[in-house]
C-alpha cells in the first residue's frame, strides 16, 4: 500500500476495491500493532497513516451509502 492514500483516489474506486483496499489496511493495521506490542515497530506514523486511510474508506463508504456521492460507472467496451 502506498504511504497514503488521497481521497480522491479512493473516490475513483468501486465498492468491491474499497471492500478490498480496507480489508488490507485492516490486516496492516493489526501487523502494525503487534509490532509495536513486541517493540519490533521502526515507525510510528504508519500507524497513524494506516488509521486515517482505515477513516477515509469507511466515510467514503457511507457517503455512497447516504446517497452524498456515487460510486464511478464503468464503461463497456
Amino acid at each position: 500500500m502506498a504511504a497514503g492514500t488521497k481521497a480522491t483516489e479512493l473516490r475513483e474506486l468501486s465498492d468491491e476495491e474499497l471492500t478490498t483496499r480496507l480489508r488490507e489496511a485492516k490486516a496492516e493495521l493489526f501487523n502494525l500493532r503487534v509490532q509495536a506490542a513486541t517493540g519490533q515497530l521502526e515507525s510510528q506514523g504508519r500507524l497513524q497513516v494506516i488509521r486515517r486511510e482505515i477513516a477515509r474508506v469507511y466515510t467514503i463508504m457511507r457517503e455512497r451509502e447516504l446517497g452524498l456521492s456515487a460510486a464511478p460507472v464503468e464503461v463497456a467496451s
